[in-house]
Formats: structure tokens, sequence, C-alpha cells
């Protein structure tokens, strides 16, 4: 049997710009494939912050110029962000299997998750995104219910919240093609946010945490594995200080007690390692990994990373 292993990709192994993320996603491709050599059946998702927040920024910027042209939403920005990544992760892994031999179908999935719109995400917004504003602008997105924050003295932005996800609506399609040994990118970003209003998907304005998405990918299709891959080769718990604690291996109680301590980072670690905690608590056997991309082959064989079981 094949180890199934959902892999989150970070930042650092995506680029920034267009030219950056043509070569981290050839850097990238060289260790999924080696994944993929040592028999893991990969399901593949990734971040998307800097992109989104390009996509927003350049669609809204348009509309700005051009009066004929409205803005896009958030959700049809995600979209997009999930469409080129994918297009270009996709054609770097199949090329780099085709050059060791291997045949598989990569396929990205453009993928809508699911959020509560009774979420208390949405009232508390914290995802800064899209372009700068002057003052008599942020009024007019406020006017529209949209929140905005200052930043810099005198020029805004807009911010969105981050509910959790409760559903990935594609999920039968992704199970199918892993099912069939097939490889799959999908939830990118987090996925399409969307409330259901009766037989109709609407797209929310907000950005889903890719961490917790990430999980929600792993307890539903099943997954052996969860692993975030970051900049670390381990979790730090003193990254702060000037005596680092790298964890090892640790159990879901020792996770624990270093969130109630309060050793992660809100906005960076924090996620990663609650949503370890989720997946591995629902099923005995399930085990979280975090380590950085040079060391994904050797942390699934048990060398080196931070496990969670």
């Amino acid at each position: 049997m094949k180890k199934k292993v959902v892999i989150a990709l970070g930042h650092s192994a995506l680029g920034t710009t267009f030219p950056e993320q043509q070569v981290a996603v050839k850097a990238s491709a060289k260790i999924l494939a080696d994944l993929v050599e040592e028999g893991c059946q990969l399901i593949i998702t990734h971040s998307n912050a800097p992109q989104v927040g390009m996509i927003h920024t350049a669609m809204n910027e348009f509309a700005h110029y051009h009066s004929d042209f409205t803005g896009a939403p958030m959700s049809v920005c995600s979209a997009m962000s999930q469409g080129y990544i994918g297009y270009d992760l996709q054609n770097a892994l199949r090329s780099e299997l085709v050059k060791r031999g291997i045949y598989k179908t990569v396929s990205t999935i453009l993928t809508q998750v699911l959020v509560d719109p009774y979420d208390e995400a949405f009232y508390h917004p914290v995802k800064v995104i899209g372009r700068y504003m002057t003052k008599e602008e942020a009024q007019k997105e406020e006017a529209k219910g949209n929140y905005v924050v200052e930043e810099n003295g005198g020029r805004y932005r807009r911010i969105v919240s981050a509910p959790r996800p409760k559903d990935i609506i594609e999920i039968d399609a992704i199970n199918a093609l892993v099912d069939a040994g097939q490889l799959v990118i999908a939830c990118g970003g987090g996925g399409i946010p969307v409330m259901a209003q009766g037989n109709t998907l609407k797209g929310a304005s907000a950005i889903i945490e890719k961490d917790y998405a990430a999980g929600k990918l792993a307890e539903l299709t099943d997954a052996d594995v969860l692993m975030f891959i970051t900049a670390d080769k381990q979790v730090d718990i003193d990254i702060d200080t000037d005596h680092p604690t790298l964890l090892g291996s640790i159990s879901v109680s020792e996770a624990q007690e270093h969130i109630d301590q309060k050793k992660f980072g809100e906005a960076a670690m924090l996620p990663k390692i609650q949503s370890s905690i989720d997946f591995v608590s629902e099923k005995a056997g399930r085990e979280a990994i975090i380590t950085n991309l040079e060391h994904a082959a050797a942390a699934v064989a048990g060398k080196g990373g931070t496990h969670i079981s």
C-alpha cells in the first residue's frame, strides 16, 4: 500500500513574481518527484498569498482607471491564483516525472471550499489584501460593507476574514483521481471560499487559512500523512531567542501544551500545529510532519523534521 501524503507547499516553494515562480516550481517538482519515487501517493496543496494579492491589486487597479469595468471579487481572484499556480506546478512536476520515466497524470482541480456564513471570523477580519487606497476610496469601500485598515499614515487597504473550512465541494473528484493513482493539486491558497445559498454556491469575500484547508483536505482524502513545507527544517519553539529549541517527534498532548504556552506565532506556525493536532487526533496511525522542502523526503522516511503523532 502506498503512503497517502497531503503536502502543503509554502511561499518559499513557489516564489512571488512570475519569474521567481517559474524557477521555484521546478525546484519543488524535483522533491515532489523524489517522494513519488519513494512510493508516496501525493495530494498537493499550496500557498497563494503573494499571488492572490497581486491579482486582486491588478484587477482593481485596472477597474479604477477604466470605468466600464468592475473590480474582481476575492473569490474570483482566488480562482485565478489557483489556476496559474497550478498550471506552472503541474507542468513542472509532469516534466520532472517524465525525465525519470514515470508517466502519471498531474491534474489541478479548481477547488471550492465551503465556509459557514455565521463564522465568527467574518466579524474579525485579519487578512490584508490589495492595493493602497486614499481615504476617500476607503470610505467608499466601507460604504459597500467592506473592511479597511490604515497603513503607513494615510494609506488604506482592504482587510478580509479568514473563516475555517467546513467542506470541500470537489472532494469526490479529488478522491476519484487519487484512487486512480493520479497526482492531484487541490485547495490552492485554502480554496475558493463559498457559501451555500439553496442550490447555489456564492463566493465569499474572504481568504481561507491555507493550513486549515490542508488539514481538511487530508481528513477528507483519508491521508496517512499531512506535511507542511516551511522555510525551516524543524519547528523552533524559541525562534525569537538566542537559544533555539527544535522539536523532533512530539505527541498531540505535547503539541497542545506548547499552544497553551503560546510558543507559536499566531499567523505563521500556530495554524499548522493546530491543523496537525486535529488531523492526527481523528484517526489512529496518522502523522503530521513540518519541515522544509530540502528535507521532505527524509522526513517522510522518519529522518528529520518535526513529527506529531
